[in-house]
């Protein structure tokens, strides 16, 4: 009876915690975006050949497994810093995964070298001056950030 009691106890703070850390992950994305209803978008410098990026492609990219684009040119990935809350709403929203699972990934995949991390940048100006000026560049902002000076291949659905 007793471990049943807590069992169920147990269950019910995992249950809570997970609860936690997506209204967490909601509150951080309503703080950092100018806007709300504002989703991140993912961009390329503006003379990039490709039109569109899909989900699974993004993942591919994001995750260390491919380092190129669909045309097969080589990809330049920008993310922000590790607890930079644009990148725990994006990685999260794209991959399904909460970030601590995203970051044990990572751990191991730079442990065992077969793949880098992509570079790392503190601010949305950042990311978009980098994309704007690198050609093979991509990298993702709120939608109301993006400029003439690069273009939109992928948008998150609300």
């Amino acid at each position: 009876m007793r471990l049943q009691v807590l069992s169920s106890i147990q269950h019910t703070l995992t249950g809570l915690k997970k609860l936690f850390r997506m209204a967490l992950s909601l509150s951080l994305f309503i703080c950092f975006t100018t806007d709300a209803n504002d989703p991140l978008v993912v961009i390329v410098h503006k003379d990039n050949p490709n039109q569109q990026i899909s989900q699974h492609q993004l993942v591919d990219l994001y995750m260390g497994k491919y380092t190129a684009f669909p045309d097969g040119t080589l990809a330049n990935v920008l993310d922000y810093e590790q607890g930079h809350p644009l990148r725990t709403i994006f990685l999260t929203s794209l991959t399904g995964r909460p970030i601590n699972q995203i970051n044990a990934y990572w751990s191991q995949v730079k442990f065992s070298g077969k793949a880098s991390f992509p570079q790392a940048y503190q601010s949305i100006d950042a990311i978009l001056e980098e994309v704007a000026s690198t050609p093979d560049a991509i990298g993702y902002v709120p939608a109301t950030a993006v400029t003439e000076d690069v273009k939109v291949v992928y948008r998150f659905v609300q």
